[in-house]
């Protein structure tokens, strides 16, 4: 069976798939939002600092936040169908303008530290193979181990510490210079300066994972027959790992990353709360605080549905990596 056919089968298994998870997905997160006390009338009154019962009536019947449960999710629904994911009360604007506004900065600060986790990880993952048994494999073990046990939060302030406070070398949060009218390289420089830090943070705890498990498959690969018929064949140690080693390692290295990519999401609360970046996980973070459920409904969903496409591409690419892949 070609790549391309393996390809196209996985692809429709996962799309066909998709389907009833996301209307799942829709569903639950409706009901177990409605479980939290309170909503967005109760925290815009306490702001205003009072409301009388007809402030507060006059909100809800506005907001369609005294409809009834079913109503209420008739109503997300039949939006949904239309391509509409409601109104903020609180931010007083569409949720789908809103979310557009902060997408792009979560995009981007999970792709560079999903890079750099990876990268980094197969980097010390390989080392640690070489060495295995030895005094570098144990203590880049230890290291790994050290920065999978420490709190992101805490990494997050350390660096700021270290890098913003002590040294000076980088800024403490945003994300980029207000004011600023920097283009071509110097803009590129000025987003990049202010990315470093938050990428890092919300990056060293997956470099650990994907280090220990690099070494493990790496290990495991290396003892197949495969692997020792190419070494008699004469091939070059460098073309073996390429080739043969890491290329079989990287499927569950790709697992994992799939995996992970709605904890990155989770992570990039923490992660840009600390450094003040605008993206989705400072506006869940607001929205919660607010009680605005139909912002928080719609990230949840953005957010599901970004999970599903990263195991989609996860499962083609497995497809591409592994011919046993996609033959049923």
């Amino acid at each position: 069976m070609s790549t391309l056919t393996r390809v196209g089968r996985t692809f429709r298994r996962t799309a066909i798939q998709a389907v009833p998870t996301v209307f799942g997905i829709v569903i639950l997160n409706f009901f177990l939002l409605q479980l939290a006390p309170g909503d967005a009338a109760d925290v815009m009154a306490g702001e205003a600092g009072s409301a009388t019962v007809e402030t507060m009536a006059a909100l809800r019947q506005r907001f369609g936040l005294d409809n009834p449960l079913l109503v209420q999710l008739f109503n997300y629904l039949y939006n949904l169908a239309h391509f509409s994911l409601g109104f903020s009360p609180r931010y007083g604007m569409p949720v789908a303008d809103l979310i557009g506004q902060r997408l792009p900065g979560t995009l981007l600060l999970m792709a560079v530290a999903l890079a750099v986790a990876i990268v980094l990880g197969l980097a010390l993952g390989s080392l640690m193979t070489v060495f295995a048994g030895r005094l570098p494999d144990r203590m880049l073990s230890v290291i790994s181990l050290l920065f999978y046990s420490i709190p992101g939060f805490w990494i997050g302030l350390m660096l700021i510490v270290l890098f913003s406070v002590k040294l000076g070398w980088l800024p403490s949060g945003g994300s980029g210079t207000i004011g600023s009218n920097l283009t071509g390289l110097a803009g590129l420089w000025d987003k990049a300066r202010y990315m470093i830090l938050p990428a890092l943070s919300l990056a060293l705890f997956y470099v650990a994972i994907y280090a220990r498990l690099t070494r493990a498959a790496m290990l495991e690969v290396q003892s197949q027959d495969y692997v020792r018929t190419a070494a008699a064949k004469g091939l070059p140690p460098a073309i073996i790992t390429i080739r043969h080693v890491l290329r079989n390692a990287l499927i569950p290295i790709t697992t994992m990353a799939g995996m992970h990519v709605g904890g990155m999401l989770g992570g990039a609360v923490v992660v840009e709360t600390v450094y003040s970046w605008p993206g989705l996980g400072r506006l869940a973070f607001e929205a919660v605080m607010g009680r605005d459920f139909t912002v928080l409904l719609g990230i949840l969903l953005l957010s599901s549905l970004l999970v599903i496409v990263a195991n989609a591409t996860v499962d083609l690419l497995h497809a591409w990596l592994d011919p046993r892949v996609g033959v049923r």
